[in-house]
């Protein structure tokens, strides 16, 4: 019996009963266990003000080490850029659409005053920036609560990854999908992460799990998470980074945003893959991003 942990919101729940599929497809038998996360306790203060790491992972994981649990479901986005010890992520499956979504009003009926609801600095900061005057309001939650609040007329619209809207089959609700150049993702978003104990800790988990592993998805996965490690950030703080793996060819492009909007420094960067080059090139965008004024806009953005 293959132990999935997973948070117990209806979209975390999906993808834990997603990858049950999968591990039963490969003969496996597999029951689920729900976990609180840090995160999930606290719901009316913005994620960026609780501060720390892991918000969403933390409980899961300690329950992987100890053996409460053999498999760990989670939405990449949440992971943070370093694994605790002992832990890996076994399989990044392909990937679902890494785009933002507006729910209500499209973003050019989206004028002075305009309210729109999200908890994300990094959607903020780039709606801020358009010049358009939104007024963005704080806005926790899971997916139906979200999106009852909208629906009550809390807000004129609101943001939501497009990958758990179509998950859920909320496809419909979508009134305009962002482009990344307007709106570049969270690092992972779309990807779900499976995590076990590493190999030599319980080979039987990590061999069926990696079966589930997607290649393109994970050294684009690989080139973002290396952004994102030399950033020292984390999934709370203003950093896009979205690769898309073409042929040979890994494109990065990446933003770091001041909250307010006043300030978004934007890089690109493409290469050839061969060994270890998604992470350097990650890496080497991070840097050009901290030398053209991204190191400021951080150090404002943890010290307040």
């Amino acid at each position: 019996m293959i132990v999935i942990g997973s948070r117990g919101s209806q979209l975390a729940l999906w993808q834990a009963r997603h990858i049950a599929a999968k591990l039963a497809d490969l003969g496996a038998e597999t029951r689920i266990e729900i976990i609180k996360t840090t995160g999930d306790r606290i719901t009316d203060v913005p994620l960026a003000k609780v501060g720390g790491k892991g918000l969403f992972t933390k409980e899961i994981e300690e329950a992987l080490l100890a053996r409460a649990i053999d498999v760990a479901v989670h939405s990449l986005k949440d992971v943070p850029s370093e694994v605790p010890a002992g832990l890996t992520l076994a399989a990044i499956p392909e990937r679902e659409d890494p785009r933002d979504a507006l729910i209500g009003r499209p973003l050019e009926e989206l004028g002075d005053g305009a309210r729109v609801g999200t908890s994300s600095l990094r959607r903020a900061s780039q709606l801020r920036a358009l010049g358009q005057g939104i007024a963005i309001e704080m806005l926790r939650g899971n997916v139906d609560t979200r999106l009852r609040k909208l629906d009550q007329g809390d807000y004129d619209a609101i943001v939501l990854a497009a990958a758990g809207l179509k998950r859920l089959g909320l496809e419909d609700r979508i009134r305009e999908l962002l482009p990344l150049s307007i709106m570049c993702p969270a690092v992972g978003q779309g990807a779900l992460a499976i995590e076990t104990r590493a190999h030599q800790e319980d080979d039987e988990a990590f061999e069926l799990v990696r079966k589930l592993d997607h290649a393109e998805s994970r050294i684009a996965i690989t080139a973002e998470r290396a952004l994102l490690a030399a950033l020292e950030g984390g999934c709370q703080v203003p950093i896009g980074g979205h690769a898309v793996v073409s042929g040979t060819t890994l494109h990065l492009r990446a933003i770091v945003a001041a909250p307010d909007g006043s300030r978004v420094i934007r890089g690109e960067l493409s290469g050839e893959l061969s060994g270890d080059h998604a992470a350097r090139i990650g890496t080497a965008l991070a840097h050009d991003l901290l030398s053209r004024g991204a190191r400021e806009i951080l150090s404002e953005v943890y010290a307040s």
